[in-house]
C-alpha cells in the first residue's frame, strides 16, 4: 500500500477512550498504555503493539539493522563473567547494537532534574540547535496545579525549551507517549522530530514513524523496568513502603537504585528548598508489591534496554554518588544518528561524557542469588518469603 493509502486507513481508524483501559485495549490486562490506541493509528496496532502475539520479537528482530544498519553480535554470549569480555565492557548481545561502548555522562545546565538532566539536556539541545523542531516527551500532569501531580504523566508534542523542560523527572506511571501522533500528523509545521520514550512506546513508534512523512527522525530513549500501572498505584507503593515517613513532605520522585535501596528524593514545598531522600532497601519490600505497583505488561517486558532508540539513558553499570543528584548516569549510542545527538548536547554544554562504564565478575551468579532473596519474586512464583 502507497503511504497516502496508509493514511486514508488511518484516518478511518476510530481512537479508543482511555476510561476504557485496559479492558477495551487490544491487548487487555498487557497494554502497556502507550497511547497508540488512543490515536487513530490504533489501526496498526497488531503489527506495532509489543504485546500482541510475538510482538517484541517482530519489533525488534524486524526493525533492529533496518534503524541501526546492522543487527546486535551475539558472539559475546557465550561468556558468564563479564570481566572476560572486552575488559568488563558493556556487550552487544545483552544491551543491543552500540557504535561504541557505552558510557558514563552527566547532564549540565539543567536545574530540577530527577538527575542531573541527560535526556533533558540533549532534548534541549536538539531544540535550541535546530536539529529538530519538536520534541515528544512526557511531562507532568500539572493542569490543575496541583504539586502532588508528579507521577501523573502527559503526554506533549513540544516546541519550546520551556515545554522539554516540563518534562524533567522520572514518571513511574505508564505514559501513554504516542497519544500525541494524531496532533504530530496534522502539524505542517514538524518535519523533524525527536521522540522521547521507553521501550515499548518505541517499539509502536518505530513501526509507524514511516506514516509521518517527517524528514528526520530521532528517538532518545530510556532504560525501563517495573512502572506502577497507575498514577494511583505509585503512592499507594510508597505509602505502604514508608508508611509516615513521608508525612508532609513534597515527593519529586523515586528511583530503585544500585545500592538496593528505594531513593524517594523530596522536598518542603517552597521554591528555594533544596531535596532531600528517604531510603528504603529494596529486600525489605513486601512481597505483594507486585500485585499492585507493577504493570503486567511491564512484567511480560523483555526490551530493557531500549533496542530500537538511537540513543538510550539509563543507570545499570553507573557508580552511585551519594545521591541520583551527582551520580553519573550510562549513555548507549545505537547509530550515527545517535551520535549526532551526542555531539549535538555536549557542543551547546548540556552534556558531559565521561569513561566507559564497566563491571566484573559473574553476572548469572549474582542474578541468582539476588532472585533467591526476593521477596517480591518469591510471591510471584509461589516460593517461601524471607521473614526478615
Amino acid at each position: 500500500a502507497t503511504k497516502a493509502t496508509k493514511a486514508t486507513k488511518a484516518t478511518k481508524a476510530q481512537p479508543i477512550d482511555p476510561s476504557g483501559w485496559p479492558e477495551k485495549f487490544p491487548a487487555k490486562d498487557h497494554c502497556s498504555k502507550c497511547g497508540l490506541c488512543e490515536t487513530t493509528f490504533v489501526s496498526h496496532v497488531t503489527d506495532a503493539c509489543a504485546f500482541i502475539n510475538d510482538g517484541m520479537a517482530r519489533n525488534i528482530d524486524g526493525l533492529e539493522a533496518k534503524i541501526h544498519g546492522r543487527r546486535r553480535s551475539t558472539q559475546d554470549l557465550v561468556w558468564n563473567d563479564i570481566s572476560q569480555t572486552n575488559n568488563g565492557a558493556a556487550e552487544e548481545g545483552r544491551f543491543g547494537v552500540m557504535t561504541r561502548p557505552m558510557q558514563l555522562a552527566k547532564g549540565k545546565n539543567v536545574d530540577g532534574a530527577q538527575w542531573t538532566g541527560v535526556v533533558s539536556g540533549i532534548a534541549v539541545s536538539m531544540l535550541e540547535s535546530g536539529m529538530v523542531d519538536a520534541v515528544v516527551c512526557i511531562a507532568n500532569n500539572d493542569d490543575d496545579g496541583n504539586d502532588d501531580n508528579w507521577s501523573s504523566p502527559q503526554p506533549i508534542l513540544a516546541r519550546s525549551v520551556e515545554q522539554v523542560l516540563r518534562g524533567r523527572g522520572v514518571k513511574p506511571a505508564l505514559a501513554p507517549s504516542l497519544a500525541v501522533l494524531d496532533e504530530l500528523k496534522d502539524s505542517t509545521d514538524i518535519k523533524k522530530l525527536l521522540f522521547c520514550g521507553v521501550g515499548c512506546a518505541v517499539q509502536a513508534f518505530r513501526a509507524i514513524q514511516h506514516e509521518l512523512q517527517l524528514d528526520e527522525v530521532y528517538v532518545l530513549g530510556t532504560n525501563c523496568a517495573d512502572n506502577s500501572p497507575t498514577p494511583e498505584a505509585a503512592k499507594k507503593f510508597l505509602s505502604r513502603s514508608f508508611k509516615d515517613k513521608l508525612d508532609g513532605k513534597r515527593v519529586r520522585g523515586y528511583e530503585f537504585m544500585q545500592d538496593f535501596k528505594v531513593h524517594v528524593k523530596y522536598d518542603d514545598g517552597t521554591e528555594q528548598s533544596q531535596p532531600s531522600y528517604e531510603r528504603l532497601p529494596y529486600f525489605s519490600l513486601q512481597g505483594d508489591v507486585a500485585e499492585f505497583a507493577i504493570a503486567k505488561s511491564c512484567l511480560a517486558c523483555f526490551d530493557y534496554t531500549n533496542a530500537l532508540a538511537d540513543v538510550v539513558v539509563g543507570y545499570m553499570g553507573a557508580p552511585l554518588d551519594s545521591s541520583m543528584d551527582s551520580s553519573f548516569q550510562t549513555i548507549t549510542i545505537r547509530n550515527k544518528m545517535g551520535e549526532r545527538m551526542l555531539k549535538c548536547a555536549v557542543e551547546l554544554d548540556r552534556l558531559q561524557v565521561g569513561q566507559d562504564a564497566s563491571g566484573s565478575g559473574s553476572h548469572e551468579k549474582f542474578a541468582s542469588t539476588t532472585v533467591s532473596s526476593d521477596n517480591i519474586v518469591l510471591k510471584m512464583v509461589g516460593g517461601e518469603m524471607k521473614s526478615d
